[in-house]
């Protein structure tokens, strides 16, 4: 109410002078009414907007004191300080410095250059006045700096060095009457009223135009995440590709699934608890289809097993060497969380099996996985896995390659290279790389191969079925999408919220 008060006591003034003739400089006239210049220039702007005043801007050169300069002008200067320090009879330096503390070497040097005090070598270095009195000009010049009077440049730019002063430019304001000037101001109304209504008055009534440039008010609504806007693209590739959504609705699996399904030894160092989290209760599952657990026990152990099943009458022997190692069911029993979610790409691999009849199938899954990994620009200890697989008989490396291509071309990523490497599960198997623009360099998009009939024979498929697959992040081709370069930017605690807000949408070249 104070504000308001004193606004509507300015803008009388105003007004009121205008009638006598134009006001020539309002920090002039703010000092003196006695205004806060501030306060003035806001009313001035609110009287122009309504075209009551009319004003013209002038910049100008000003300073103001730092808190070492107001020091200053409260205790004096460091010279004059130390200057007062000294007796008549000597000081020697030492005890200057301890008296005065930090000011001692600013202002005995300055003491010196003004030739205010003088060493007597012959005393051992002993200091004493060279002056009977002086004058604390610096004192004096911060002062008239401080009630907006300005010494000579030259002299400015002394207390400038010493950190005494710093610009503070400023800009005052010319005023004269405006279009609609008038010693009072009728406030504009913003909506007809009934009371208009009744009385007519809306007719001679002045009203407040409309600002049809104006945003609207944020109406604080969620925003997708880049990941969320990312993920439903590929969900749309995969369904029009025709491939079926797995379900992947739960983090928690048992090494089993997670490993031992998957040929992977029970010595590998990805089981190790630097690489895995395992779940400390419950710790171990409850069941696995024992019939399978016995196959897929003999696959680690000899490299052959009891194969067969409703798609495999032959029972055609697997006639590989397995790992020649003791395979453990308490180690298979671990719960943990999922590394991939090709967990659950074997078990449906295993119920597609179990029917009478093969049929060729196409899955996907884009959930979340978690690795013990090592923090950095592309790496994080959750993330989220993309997965397709295909089923069919007589598949071949080149179909792996060309779904690949084919399913990159559709995210627009046409520069997709290939490069040999290893996977426990996989025989042959390649990495995916993509050239990122941020990073400049290759990067790794994904992972991709043949699943071994060690993993496929055990489940009960017959012997020309194969299984290619691949898999990648969802946070790398997001990165690159969105050229973000540091992963942790897109995901987890260090996000921007500004940027989940203004985010683009996200449509992706087909």
């Amino acid at each position: 109410c104070d504000s308001m008060a004193a606004a509507a006591d300015i803008e009388a003034a105003v007004l009121s002078t205008l009638q006598g003739g134009d006001i020539a400089n309002s920090l002039d006239f703010s000092k003196q009414k006695g205004f806060e210049h501030l306060a003035l220039i806001g009313v001035l702007k609110s009287l122009v907007s309504d075209n009551y005043v009319q004003i013209e801007p002038s910049d100008h050169e000003g300073w103001k004191l730092t808190a070492e300069g107001e020091q200053c002008v409260a205790n004096g200067s460091p010279e004059a300080q130390v200057f007062a320090l000294v007796p008549d009879a000597g000081i020697a330096k030492d005890e200057i410095e301890q008296l005065a503390g930090a000011m001692a070497k600013v202002g005995l040097s300055q003491c010196m250059q003004s030739k205010w005090l003088k060493i007597d070598k012959d005393q051992g270095g002993k200091i004493f006045k060279a002056a009977a009195d002086v004058t604390d000009a610096v004192k004096d010049q911060l002062s008239a700096v401080q009630a907006g009077t300005f010494p000579p440049k030259a002299d400015l730019d002394k207390l400038k060095k010493r950190k005494l002063v710093a610009a503070a430019n400023y800009k005052t304001y010319a005023v004269a009457k405006g279009s609609e000037y008038a010693p009072t101001r009728a406030k504009a109304a913003t909506d007809i009223t009934m009371e208009m209504m009744g009385d007519g008055s809306w007719k001679t009534a002045k009203f407040k135009p409309y600002n049809f440039q104006a945003l609207g008010q944020d109406c604080g609504a969620g925003r997708l995440h880049p990941l969320l806007k990312v993920r439903a693209q590929f969900r749309e590739i995969f369904l029009e590709m025709g491939f079926e959504e797995m379900p992947t609705n739960r983090f928690v699996e048992t090494s089993f699934w997670n490993f031992d399904a998957l040929f992977q030894p029970q010595a590998h160092p990805a089981r190790d608890m630097q690489d895995t989290f395992f779940i400390k209760d419950p710790a171990t599952c409850l069941s696995i289809p024992k019939d399978y657990q016995d196959k897929v026990k003999a696959t680690h152990e000899v490299g052959d097993c009891a194969v067969g099943g409703p798609q495999d009458p032959a029972a055609t022997p697997i006639k590989s060497l397995g790992y020649r190692n003791t395979w453990s069911i308490a180690e298979a029993q671990k719960n943990l969380l999922r590394t991939h979610t090709t967990a659950i790409s074997a078990q449906m691999l295993y119920r597609l099996a179990q029917e009478k009849e093969f049929t060729p199938k196409k899955y996907f899954s884009i959930d979340r996985v978690f690795r013990n990994e090592t923090l950095d620009a592309t790496h994080l200890a959750e993330f989220h896995q993309i997965e397709g697989l295909v089923v069919d008989r007589n598949l071949a490396l080149g179909d792996l390659m060309g779904m690949i291509e084919k399913f990159f071309e559709k995210l627009g990523l046409k520069d997709i290279r290939f490069k040999p490497t290893y996977n426990p599960y996989t025989e042959p198997s390649m990495e995916i790389f993509h050239w990122h623009e941020g990073l400049n360099k290759y990067v790794e998009i994904g992972n991709s191969g043949m699943f071994r009939p060690e993993m496929l024979r055990p489940m009960g498929f017959p012997e020309d079925m194969q299984c290619i697959a691949w898999g990648l992040s969802l946070e790398r081709p997001t990165m690159i999408l969105y050229k973000i370069d540091n992963i942790r930017d897109l995901f987890g605690h260090k996000v921007d919220l500004a940027m989940i807000k203004q985010n683009p949408i996200c449509r992706l070249v087909k």
